[in-house]
């Protein structure tokens, strides 16, 4: 049984890192209105604390994050108001890549969809070798609209055509050949390596990391956030479809939906 009064994301601080924990395995860490809003008090609070070097984004259970909560826009769908004061997706993408403070994201397990756009805002990805990776979404009438937005900003234009139109599943070294993941290492070796990364940061000025950050994502912040709006209204308009709505209840159900040839 889930504990409704349980974190679904956990916080600690050590020698300067802010570790913020995704603790939702029931729904795979799905970006539930609630996951949102506790992911997003984290990251606020690990930016304003001086005493924080760098972020460590991670998570617990068999996966790292599944992306949307299909139950929740489900809901929606039939009628049930959305909280207007959750943080959406690109406000979670965008604080991460805006930070002035660089974000680790230390995989666990596959990601999927919206998950995906955590690992690819993250300033660094490592990940185990068995880590798996989709873009679900035209599997299910949708548009990877949103996510869009970090991930071709760090993934090879052939593979990201291939894998954004088929929704073929693919594997931590094809995600790191790809340019998603920094690195993919044995299962064993990823709390070595993630701590390798954080070592590094722990050497560094904090100044310096801020400006070095900001001159590897270039003067695009106006023009990202333009891309997020633009991309919002893709994605409202396809998760309103009769195809999304037949994609949804086939996922539920465990079907294929009526367009599989």
């Amino acid at each position: 049984m889930v504990d409704a009064t349980a974190p679904l994301v956990r916080r600690s601080t050590e020698r300067g890192v802010a570790t913020l924990t995704l603790d939702s395995p029931h729904n795979r860490n799905a970006l539930s209105a609630r996951l949102r809003t506790e992911l997003a008090a984290g990251l606020a609070a690990a930016l304003a604390d001086d005493a924080v070097r760098a972020i460590l984004l991670t998570a617990v259970g068999p996966a790292f994050c599944a992306g949307a909560d299909l139950k929740e826009v489900a809901a929606e769908r039939a009628g049930q108001a959305p909280d207007p004061d959750t943080p959406g997706m690109p406000e979670l993408f965008s604080t991460i890549m805006d930070a002035e403070k660089p974000v680790v994201a230390r995989l666990n397990g596959p990601a999927r969809a919206g998950g995906i756009g955590l690992v690819a805002a993250a300033d660094i990805a490592i990940a185990p070798e068995e880590a798996t990776f989709a873009f679900t979404e035209v599997r299910i009438g949708v548009v990877p609209a949103i996510i869009s937005v970090p991930v071709t900003a760090r993934m090879h234009n052939r593979q990201l055509s291939r894998y954004f139109l088929t929704g073929a599943t693919f594997g931590a070294r094809a995600a790191a050949e790809a340019g998603l993941l920094t690195a993919a290492v044995p299962a064993d070796r990823v709390e070595e390596a993630t701590e390798e990364v954080l070592d590094g940061l722990r050497r560094s000025a904090p100044r310096a990391l801020a400006r070095t950050k900001a001159l590897l994502n270039g003067p695009d912040a106006e023009a990202r956030a333009s891309a997020f709006a633009s991309m919002g209204e893709v994605s409202r308009e396809f998760f309103a479809s009769d195809d999304a709505a037949e994609g949804r209840e086939a996922f539920f159900q465990k079907r294929p939906p009526r367009w599989v040839l």
